[in-house]
């Protein structure tokens, strides 16, 4: 659903089309051009066609220098040829494509596995488009075991998380009418604090959000101490709060680099995972996934059943029609891989990452507030002492040299705090890096000697958080 304005009247000028581009038109003279908001009334060469879109994208940034962005974008040309190979199936239709939910369901057995579930083979779990889906499936769940629990008491239900979980918990609570009750950030605890998420639970709580990488500054929330703090909560009160990991970018991480934190299905009360293919699942967008550790923690009354070459495949998924494409690269990177290239692809993304944090702050302009050492994520913010220029003026600037470096506030109660966020990314060389750091380091002594930071609406971000 496109939310934009409808055209003004200037905007209806034809687009050009440059004779040499394309062959003549029969329905259409060569050189004429078709409007912007409306259908044209005959056809175009296809040449024709490709060449303004082609031209008209090339004002797009270069995705490879997006710094903002967690989501893949790069993959090895095999991968492309598979998916254009399989852009035309529906991913739903299970009947029709018999492989394609095979290999759906090799990719749900082998995060179980990756993840710790008690038995691999009888966890539950689907792909999606993209972790914002994932996300709104398992707060289902949740919902639904918590309305099971307390039937028809009339009570609303609230989810606990901390005020940095990405907008998508946001739209769950306001779709499917759940009060989110926030834990705020405190000093430089930037994510949820265990304790504090234990005290806002109440009979009528259907789960707390656990962030495994925030996305804010690249930390991992404690996910072993949340479970700790919520055991003793059932211990007082009897309260039994499962707990969702949103593991967007931390679960394709952490099970690879950090293999002793433990935040998955080896904690008892972690009862779903998410994840996006599409970030450090190492896919282009967009695939997500989301997993329970057993039956008994996804309602049945929410799963629907195809039958397909006589055999029983539950699908619960808020879309209908998808790509497999996006499964089947999946699929491939899993195989291509395994679990040592998947450790050594995110074991050279976070080096770049922290090389990269360390040359930033060495500039002597700035202030490191992670290190890129859990998610290969940086955030950092101006130096004491410098006044002449802000996050925002840095980010700005270096725009100008083709990077996208996001720039915003902090949510409540650090509002005061104005960061910058590097996201080191698979194809993020130590190359770029050097161009990174040469372009930082050439426009700082501009930004020095302004008298003070630009005017700016303190309300814009030029990051993903608002």
């Amino acid at each position: 659903m496109a939310l934009h304005k409808g055209p003004h009247k200037h905007d209806e000028r034809p687009v050009s089309v440059n004779p040499f581009f394309g062959e003549a038109n029969p329905v259409a003279g060569m050189t004429d051009a078709p409007p912007r908001h409306r259908l044209p009334d005959g056809p175009l060469p296809p040449m024709t066609a490709y060449q303004l879109v082609h031209d008209e994208l090339m004002l797009d940034g270069n995705s490879r220098l997006n710094l903002a962005t967690f989501v893949t974008t790069w993959m090895e040309p095999q991968a492309g040829v598979l998916m254009a190979e399989c852009q035309d199936k529906n991913m739903i239709d299970k009947d029709e494509y018999p492989r394609t939910a095979e290999l759906e369901r090799r990719c749900v057995a082998m995060l179980a596995d990756l993840w710790n579930a008690p038995d691999p083979a009888t966890a539950v779990g689907c792909s999606t488009t993209g972790s914002s889906e994932a996300c709104m499936l398992a707060g289902m769940a949740l919902k639904r075991r918590w309305s099971k629990r307390i039937a028809a008491s009339g009570a609303r239900p609230n989810l606990v998380m901390g005020v940095n979980v990405q907008v998508c918990w946001e739209k769950f609570c306001n779709f499917w009418e759940v009060e989110a009750r926030l834990v705020p950030m405190e000093g430089d605890r930037f994510h949820l604090d265990p304790q504090a998420a234990a005290e806002l639970c109440d009979e009528n709580t259907i789960g707390v959000v656990g962030i495994l990488g925030s996305t804010f500054d690249g930390s991992y929330e404690p996910i072993a101490d949340l479970c700790a703090a919520l055991d003793a909560l059932q211990e007082r009160t009897g309260l039994d709060i499962p707990v969702h990991v949103d593991g967007a970018s931390g679960a394709m991480v952490a099970p690879f680099l950090d293999p002793d934190v433990v935040w998955d299905f080896r904690l008892p009360r972690v009862a779903s995972i998410n994840t996006s293919g599409h970030k450090y699942g190492l896919v282009y967008p967009g695939v997500g996934w989301a997993l329970w550790r057993d039956k008994e923690a996804l309602p049945e009354e929410l799963v629907f059943r195809v039958n397909y070459l006589g055999g029983d495949m539950p699908t619960f998924a808020l879309n209908f029609s998808r790509p497999g494409a996006q499964v089947v690269a999946q699929y491939y990177t899993f195989l291509r891989l395994g679990r040592e290239g998947y450790r050594a692809v995110q074991q050279t993304t976070r080096d770049v990452a922290m090389s990269l944090a360390e040359r930033v702050e060495a500039l002597g302009d700035f202030r490191l507030l992670t290190r890129g050492d859990e998610l290969p994520v940086f955030a950092f913010t101006t130096a004491d002492g410098v006044d002449a220029y802000d996050v925002f003026d840095v980010s700005r600037r270096m725009r100008e040299s083709g990077w996208l470096l996001p720039a915003y506030t902090f949510p409540p109660n650090r509002e005061d705090l104005s960061v910058l966020r590097v996201v080191a990314r698979n194809g993020f060389s130590d190359d770029l890096a050097d161009l990174f750091v040469e372009d930082l380091t050439r426009l700082l002594p501009e930004l020095r000697k302004q008298p003070h930071p630009s005017p700016k609406d303190k309300g814009a971000t030029t990051g993903f958080h608002h």
